[in-house]
């Protein structure tokens, strides 16, 4: 009878442990307006350890794209080498998808440079999204927080790996590094290859990464390394000098694996110590 009633207690404790939400320290979710289209992102941001303490430092600011699947990722990625000083303390930023629309649907209109006529869903709208993460995102951290405005660094896998490859390649200093997961580079039959690029006036750094099995042998849907390693030749024959490219191949992971391991790589190669 006594181990009924322990185990009885045990579930009432686990339980109610259970509903408890998480909460993260130093986080908050802002609803920020898209100007021109008129649609609401929630942006997630965290602010570093010392950030209460160190009332006249600035840091710099990690903007990532997919924002409720990658600020997750990054929280838990970043906080053993930040809080122990092997990488400098960030502001996380993460940009999700415009309310009222399935995710996919948002990310495939806002990442996409280009207007696929095959596609059912709307496509085309990278430049619009731009404009709202410089007039809008950024006017509000810079209102709200104490950053350094030249340490600027875009975050994107995937879809948001092509939008952040468009950035780079159009407007090259409105970040002052990127980190380009698995690009969807064959989107619209390899648009973003034949654009041009703008040459950058300040130094730029450019992690490019890409899981080896990420091919169709490995049951992808598209080659994303041969993809990747054409982004990357595509980078280096720009010739600008301003551009510090590094180029990974992460070995043994998929589509679904690469992200954790190419932000926490590419935060590594930019930020530590």
């Amino acid at each position: 009878m006594k181990y009924l009633l322990l185990a009885a207690m045990l579930l009432i404790t686990f339980s109610s442990a259970a509903e408890q939400a998480f909460e993260i320290p130093r986080s908050s979710v802002v609803k920020l307006i898209d100007q021109q289209s008129k649609l609401s992102y929630p942006v997630f941001i965290k602010l570093p350890r010392s950030y209460s303490r160190n009332k006249d430092k600035t840091y710099p600011v990690v903007y990532l794209l997919d924002g409720s699947y990658a600020f997750q990722v990054a929280l838990g990625a970043t906080r053993f080498p930040m809080n122990s000083g092997k990488m400098d303390e960030a502001i996380l930023v993460a940009i999700g998808y415009s309310q009222g629309s399935k995710g996919s649907s948002s990310r495939i209109r806002d990442f996409t440079p280009s207007k696929a006529k095959d596609w059912q869903l709307e496509t085309g709208k990278a430049a619009q999204h731009i404009d709202f993460i410089a007039e809008v995102v950024f006017e509000y951290i810079k209102a709200n927080y104490r950053i350094n405005p030249k340490q600027r660094t875009l975050v994107g896998n995937s879809l948001g790996g092509l939008f952040a490859a468009h950035v780079l390649f159009t407007q090259p200093n409105m970040f002052e590094s990127y980190i380009i997961g698995s690009p969807s580079v064959w989107f619209d039959n390899e648009y973003i290859l034949s654009q041009p690029i703008t040459k950058a006036k300040q130094d730029v750094r450019v992690y490019l990464s890409v899981g080896s099995k990420e091919t169709p042998e490995f049951g992808e849907g598209q080659d994303m390394v041969t993809g990747a390693n054409k982004l990357a030749d595509k980078i280096r024959q720009s010739n600008d000098q301003q551009v510090q490219l590094e180029f990974s191949i992460i070995d043994g992971a998929k589509h679904a694996t690469a992200f954790p391991t190419t932000l926490i790589q590419g935060l590594d190669w930019l930020y530590a110590k």
